[in-house]
């Protein structure tokens, strides 16, 4: 969709407030565009291949990734975007980068590397996934990083800490004086959330660990399950479980789009920066299906995340976690040699903070089977 077609509150790619390193504009993409392309051809997008969302990459192959997730994420962003006429471009490049920072392991490893670095700056994956394209990813000669536009990494910045708020200059501040990011970060983040809830369903029936009988004690669940049934009397098994998460995604979008475009013409916006000046997000569920969310969530908490099979490959994660940043901070030279030399760097002019950010760098951008690949190297190195 070109700027002209676009609604006056989108973000419109002639206007953005620009890149870090000021750069010619690209002759046939948006600027927008640019950015999603230079996401999807970055090596931290590829490895997403092979980071977890729920299940461990060896576990099967039929299982969501990273990446999987982060196409699901963009494809409903996208369907949303274009409905409310937002910039489908902008929502696919924020949609696509938002977990290039995250751990291998997932949440589990996030939060092992987090106690790791909890005295030396500690880790968030939102942070880290800012920190890859701002710095981290070298694909360019001019500039560190992929370069990307102030709306995507504001879109990439979900949430942030007062402390590391005031580290990020332009970026940080709406955080520290409770502004909005723009609608087509708003929508990213509720579409992450449609994702993971719906796919995660769909593992968790995949593998066993949850059942359609015990999804059936909730409410939403339990209605698209007798839709479904009394429309396609006789289906079973995975057609049947397939088309009621199809149509709970379905549903989910069709009320994100109508109570956020109720939302918006009541606010009346009639720039991005006006969208940002407001006092809370526009893009939003009506009331009962923000408890459908809540109530689905909590389910996969209770019977999926913490089954007795995805606690052990949990507790088997953090400890390759541990072992990892131990080791890689006892002895820089287990790292690979550009990284030692600036761990050494860091250690010299920030201390053992400047080593661990270092550290924790390399040890985020692992994949799952690399960070147990390496675990066995280092094992083998010590005897």
């Amino acid at each position: 969709m070109r700027d002209a077609e676009l609604a006056p509150y989108a973000a419109h790619s002639a206007a953005t407030r620009g890149r870090l390193f000021p750069e010619d504009p690209p002759l046939y993409r948006t600027e927008f565009q640019r950015d999603r392309d230079r996401v999807v051809h970055s090596t931290a997008f590829r490895r997403l291949v092979y980071k977890t969302q729920v299940f461990v990459n060896h576990e099967g192959d039929l299982y969501r990734t990273r990446l999987t997730h982060s196409l699901e994420v963009a494809q409903i962003a996208r369907t949303v975007a274009r409905a409310m006429r937002l910039n489908e471009d902008l929502v696919e490049a924020v949609s696509l980068a938002h977990d290039l920072g995250h751990t291998p392991f997932g949440h589990a490893g996030q939060d092992a590397l987090n106690e790791c670095m909890r005295e030396l700056g500690g880790f968030e994956h939102n942070l880290q996934s800012l920190r890859v394209v701002d710095l981290l990813e070298e694909s360019y000669a001019a500039f560190r990083g992929l370069n990307l536009t102030y709306e995507t990494r504001e879109g990439i910045l979900k949430h942030c800490s007062v402390r590391h708020a005031r580290e990020l200059g332009e970026l940080g501040a709406r955080f520290l004086e409770r502004r909005q990011p723009g609608l087509e970060a708003q929508l990213a983040n509720v579409a992450d959330e449609i994702a993971y809830n719906n796919h995660d369903v769909d593992d968790g029936l995949r593998s066993g660990l949850i059942s359609l009988e015990q999804l059936a004690t909730i409410p939403f669940f339990a209605e698209q399950l007798a839709w479904v049934k009394a429309s396609f009397p006789g289906v079973a098994g995975q057609r049947l479980s397939r088309e009621v998460i199809r149509r709970m995604i379905d549903v989910l979008v069709s009320d994100l789009i109508e109570v956020s475009a109720r939302n918006v013409a009541a606010a009346a916006p009639q720039s991005i920066d006006a969208i940002r000046n407001l006092a809370g997000p526009l893009i939003a569920f009506s009331a009962p299906f923000v408890e459908a969310q809540r109530t689905l969530k909590e389910f996969l908490r209770v019977h999926l995340y913490t089954h007795p099979h995805v606690r052990k490959m949990t507790a088997q994660a953090q400890e390759t976690i541990r072992v990892l940043f131990a080791a890689f901070m006892a002895d820089f030279d287990c790292l690979p040699a550009d990284h030692a030399d600036r761990a050494r760097d860091g250690q010299r002019t920030e201390g053992s903070a400047g080593a661990a950010r270092v550290v924790a760098d390399y040890v985020a951008g692992m994949t799952d089977r690399f960070a147990l690949q390496t675990r066995e190297a280092l094992a083998e190195r010590v005897q």
